[in-house]
């Protein structure tokens, strides 16, 4: 049973042909961690799903019509956070854009699919991910994605986090909140269809919350957080992909049981912290991040 599903055999050989994979996994871990931050701050998981959806019948429809997954991801990807952001300001009314959407765009991305008369590989790589088809053109578009994603990132990190954690006071203070708010889903929507490439659109959440969620877990602090949820981003991808390298099983189901683990890993810490220490009215350290709807 073990022989059947790995085999390690010339690994070092095989290295050599995931190498732009790898380089792949280092944006997405950045891009990943660093977006689900303000994931997890703004109680958006839902959204991620939902953009996941649009991006999957955009990588379907390119795949149809022969033109680049990447961009066809990436226009589904937009048109999908566009519509959240304009039509779903209140978390209510997001919830019921979200439910909308996703249902339409899972159904266009399985009528193309249908259409498609090509590869059964490259069909089931967009729902599931993979690894050694990351060729040279794919990978610029991966790097030029990532740098828009990470810049516009550091441009709205301090005031998108004001908006976060205390929209009323943030408006109060003059800060663009709903333009903030705007800006952040359409660059998320970029970071969910980066992810889609690899992980695939059904589990592009073990990337976008899973690593963000599980630095919540241990710390509060803006300075930690981002950090910690990067290294397990970057941790359950290179740790996916190399293990996905020598096993018949596609990259997604290694990547989300490695972020899951992770996860399991900072409950388990979060619990023994809060039965060392136990809370006072001022909160621990292990408290979660503060979010809002």
């Amino acid at each position: 049973m073990w022989h059947q599903i790995f085999n390690f055999d010339n690994y070092g050989e095989l290295l050599g042909l995931v190498q732009n994979s790898l380089y792949a996994g280092v944006l997405l871990g950045l891009v990943g961690g660093l977006a689900g931050v303000f994931v997890i701050m703004r109680d958006l998981p839902f959204a991620v799903h939902g953009i996941s959806e649009l991006s999957f019948a955009g990588a379907s429809a390119a795949l149809l019509l022969g033109v680049n997954i990447v961009a066809g991801s990436i226009a589904g990807s937009l048109i999908a956070a566009a519509a959240i952001g304009v039509l779903g300001v209140r978390a209510r009314d997001r919830n019921s854009v979200i439910g909308i959407i996703m249902p339409f765009g899972l159904g266009l991305g399985v009528l193309f699919l249908s259409l498609y008369k090509g590869r059964a590989a490259n069909k089931f790589g967009i729902l599931t991910g993979q690894i050694i088809a990351v060729g040279t053109p794919q990978m610029a578009w991966l790097l030029g994605t990532s740098v828009v994603v990470l810049l516009a990132l550091a441009l709205v990190w301090k005031p998108l986090t004001f908006a976060s954690v205390d929209p009323e006071v943030a408006e109060a203070r003059g800060v663009p909140v709903r333009a903030l708010s705007l800006a952040f889903m359409l660059v998320l929507g970029l970071a969910v269809a980066l992810c889609v490439q690899i992980v695939g659109a059904l589990l592009v959440l073990a990337l976008l919350v899973t690593p963000a969620a599980a630095a919540a877990r241990l710390t509060a602090s803006p300075v930690l957080l981002p950090v910690l949820s990067v290294v397990f981003a970057l941790c359950a991808m290179e740790g996916g992909i190399l293990l996905a390298l020598g096993s018949t099983i596609p990259i997604s189901p290694y990547v989300t049981t490695l972020a899951f683990m992770i996860y399991l890993g900072c409950r388990l810490v979060e619990a023994r912290r809060t039965q060392r220490a136990p809370r006072t009215a001022l909160g621990s350290p292990g408290d979660p991040v503060r979010t809002h709807t």
